[in-house]
């Protein structure tokens, strides 16, 4: 059976973006490296590994509403370029401050915030156009799911990267790449053709077009439930990302390596599952799909946290992130695929507002907690409710099954009536 794994690259606009983008996450996953080996080498504080997550994407869940208005009142490709060549200034000063060798934990979470502010325009805009860049829109989910492959390989190769450069070159050196990496972005950007802007005449007002985008996502319960879930996984499992450092430096007794190579084997796991994602069929139940990894997710969560050998904790790590990647993949396709095309971008900062907003409360809630539960009993506790969400994902999907049953069995009788 032909399986269309790559069926996206046919649009000459995703390939641009494809490229571009896959050369800028690789920047993206090495400073974000940098920044927790930096922040807990100058703090050695859990907690504050939590603060700088907060501080990261906290701005998107406040802001990430207003975004998607925006993606949907202006032009979507506009606003992306404007917020990537934004992201490089902010790339740039983080690097200065690095350069400078006079830097506090307090330059780097303003920087942090600033970044936040800006994925939440970001964001909605980015994932609103991939739709416009597909010409087959079948090829939809292909698109979204090698995305997720994009975005996974930067995570295998950036953090390695990362941490080989941190011991041999320093800390600027990741900073920088990543601050030069967004010129193959905008490049890219620029090389598009995409269908003239057809402006949408604005006959509400702000205010009245955000009432309208969670009216709809209230109005539609298959929505609002998936996006409920991942709102759960942000913030109580999700933030376990958080807690590498220490496995690396204090529980593994390594180095900055050390943690790049953990971040790879979550990366790794993460590619792997997201190429899964890109080769189903296109009438596979993603709903069903995302239930079982999710309790894939969570059992490797529960074996990761107290592996006795630093090889089998990178096994298990890489198995908790192949379930790991259908919570944003699969949300996001069956956003895209079933939301009205006007309601995207707002449905889509919604979704943001889940995945972003909730991480860095959880960030706080699991730097806490793991300060007196400790870290390894930490993360099992989070793999344990990963497994209790992937239940409710699967009663949910057997729900709609009864469901549909039942009115294919009311229909059949009323037709024999007749």
């Amino acid at each position: 059976m032909k399986i269309n794994t790559f069926n996206a690259f046919k649009s000459r606009n995703y390939r641009l973006y494809f490229t571009g983008q896959s050369i800028s996450l690789l920047g993206t996953w090495m400073q974000k490296t940098a920044v927790s080996w930096v922040v807990y080498s100058l703090t050695h504080s859990k907690f504050m590994l939590g603060v700088t997550l907060f501080c990261t994407m906290f701005p998107s869940f406040l802001f990430s509403f207003l975004g998607g208005v925006v993606a949907d009142r202006y032009n979507r490709y506009k606003v992306l370029l404007t917020t990537q060549v934004i992201s490089m200034i902010q790339a740039v000063l983080l690097t200065l401050l690095i350069y400078s060798n006079h830097y506090s934990i307090w330059g780097i979470l303003a920087l942090s915030v600033l970044l936040g502010t800006i994925n939440a325009f970001d964001v909605p805009a980015r994932q609103s156009l991939v739709y416009e860049m597909v010409n087959d829109k079948k090829d939809l989910p292909n698109a979204l799911a090698l995305n997720s492959s994009m975005v996974n390989l930067s995570r295998l190769i950036g953090p390695a990267i990362a941490g080989i450069a941190i011991e041999k070159l320093g800390n600027v050196v990741c900073f920088g790449l990543n601050a030069f990496s967004f010129v193959a972005v905008i490049f890219s950007l620029l090389l598009m053709k995409l269908p003239k802007y057809q402006p949408n005449p604005r006959t509400k007002k702000v205010w009245e077009e955000l009432k309208e985008g969670l009216n709809y996502v209230k109005h539609t319960p298959f929505i609002s439930f998936i996006i409920i879930m991942l709102g759960c996984v942000s913030l109580l499992v999700l933030p376990f990302n958080t807690l590498i450092p220490v496995y690396a430096k204090d529980i593994f007794k390594g180095t900055a390596s050390t943690f790049g190579v953990i971040d790879s084997a979550i990366g790794l796991g993460a590619l792997t599952g997201a190429i899964f994602l890109a080769s189903l069929k296109s009438a596979s139940n993603l709903h069903k799909i995302l239930g079982i990894n999710t309790l894939i997710f969570g059992s490797g969560l529960i074996l990761f946290s107290h592996a006795p050998v630093y090889a089998l904790a990178l096994l298990f790590a890489a198995i908790s992130a192949f379930g790991m990647m259908s919570q944003v993949t699969v949300t996001n396709t069956l956003i895209q695929t079933t939301v009205s095309p006007a309601m995207r971008g707002r449905v889509i900062s919604i979704y943001a507002m889940a995945f972003f907003g909730m991480q860095p409360l959880g960030g706080l809630l699991v730097g806490f907690v793991s300060q007196h539960l400790g870290v390894q009993d930490t993360v099992m506790a989070e793999g344990c409710i990963a497994i209790v969400i992937g239940i409710m994902h699967l009663r949910f999907v057997q729900r709609n099954a009864e469901k549909k049953k039942d009115i294919m069995i009311s229909q059949a009788e009323a037709a024999l009536q007749v």
